[in-house]
């Protein structure tokens, strides 16, 4: 019968440990990168309601063909089971026909969402 000599009769102890540090390593990569993808999944729904609810309070205003004062005025906006604060900016433009309107959405926490702009006319 043929003996196997020592070293041919299976792994060393630091050959173990190398093959379990980079299993280690790419399963922590690939949970981080799920991570990533949940948190992406959940701005974009984010996002989506708050510009639902910006583009709502554009289209309210183009609606009522009401020639906007300038100024500032809050509102809120109910979405997918969350609720948006947003703040509609008028402004003026260089041309006196025309106002500028941006609907400004914010998060829970005040941060802003995104900013939607339109121009009306008299």
């Amino acid at each position: 019968m043929n003996r196997l000599s020592p070293c041919q009769r299976g792994f060393t102890l630091i050959e173990v440990l190398v093959a379990l540090t980079i299993v280690a390593v790419t399963l922590a990569a690939g949970i981080r990168a799920a991570g990533a993808l949940v948190n992406n999944a959940q701005r974009l729904a984010e996002v989506s309601a708050a510009q639902w609810c910006a583009d709502n309070q554009l289209t309210a205003f183009r609606l009522q063909h009401v020639y906007p004062a300038v100024g500032e005025t809050v509102f809120s906006c109910d979405q997918l089971g969350r609720t948006y604060a947003g703040k509609l900016v008028v402004r003026p433009t260089p041309n006196p026909n025309f106002r500028r309107v941006d609907a400004v959405m914010a998060d829970d926490a005040g941060l802003p969402l995104l900013t939607l702009s339109t121009v009306l006319s008299k």
